[in-house]
């Protein structure tokens, strides 16, 4: 076994018994997934606030656990970071936030399997992308990456599961993360009137363009099916 594979093992199980045996850990835990459930912007920033000189700290952590455990978009804390720290540094602290949490999710799909993700994820999302993974490869992954409504977790979960290496995976995380990581900071430190208007058509704009990519990959295989026939 890897100094990785062990290393991972080693800090979850780690966490595992700080959360059951450290009341205050415990505590912290649930007051940050409460935090983050409510979806609500003012919310997470007031609770990553609220942590004063270790807000940094704060938000990195909930950044992986937002990775490791909740369905919820990162870009929620990659706003909330923006807002507190500014665009530059706020930006700075997600991408580097989001690719521990990303490469934390990635190993743990290697090391403990299939099996062990689904309780942590849907099985059906799982098989969804699998078949992505197996046409376009990490492509797929730098496309997701700039997608807000796709969960940062599921997707390198997914990649885990795949035959892709670690460096491959990661530099395919940073490049996606990059663009998106850039924007929603610089719309984070904005986040009001035209600024909200902004982010809600960005959103559009995305959900639009997915929309407009499956009927186009539908539209190409029963074009190729009808070719062959």
């Amino acid at each position: 076994m890897k100094k990785s594979q062990i290393a991972v093992i080693f800090a979850l199980i780690l966490s595992l018994l700080c959360y059951f045996f450290i009341p205050s850990f415990q505590s912290f835990i649930n007051e940050s997934i409460s935090a983050m459930k409510s979806v609500n912007l003012e919310d997470t920033i007031s609770f990553i606030r609220s942590y004063g000189n270790v807000a940094v700290v704060v938000s990195f952590f909930l950044m992986i656990l937002q990775s490791v455990l909740s369905p919820i978009p990162a870009f929620l804390i990659t706003l909330s970071n923006a807002a507190i720290f500014g665009w530059l540094w706020g930006a700075v602290l997600s991408w580097t936030s989001s690719m521990a949490g990303a490469a934390l999710c990635f190993y743990i799909a290697k090391i403990l399997g299939r099996d062990v993700v689904t309780k942590f994820t849907s099985n059906t999302a799982l098989k969804s992308l699998d078949v992505f993974f197996e046409k376009y490869g990490q492509y797929t992954i730098v496309v997701c990456r700039l997608l807000p409504f796709i969960s940062f977790d599921l997707v390198s979960y997914a990649a885990g599961l795949t035959s892709m290496t670690f460096w491959p995976f990661f530099l395919a995380t940073g490049i996606g993360q990059l663009p998106a990581t850039i924007v929603y900071s610089y719309i984070g430190q904005n986040f009001s009137g035209g600024g909200k208007q902004l982010f809600y058509g960005l959103m559009l704009l995305f959900a639009v363009t997915i929309v407009i990519y499956i009927v186009k990959s539908i539209y190409n295989e029963r074009h190729a099916k009808n070719t062959v026939k």
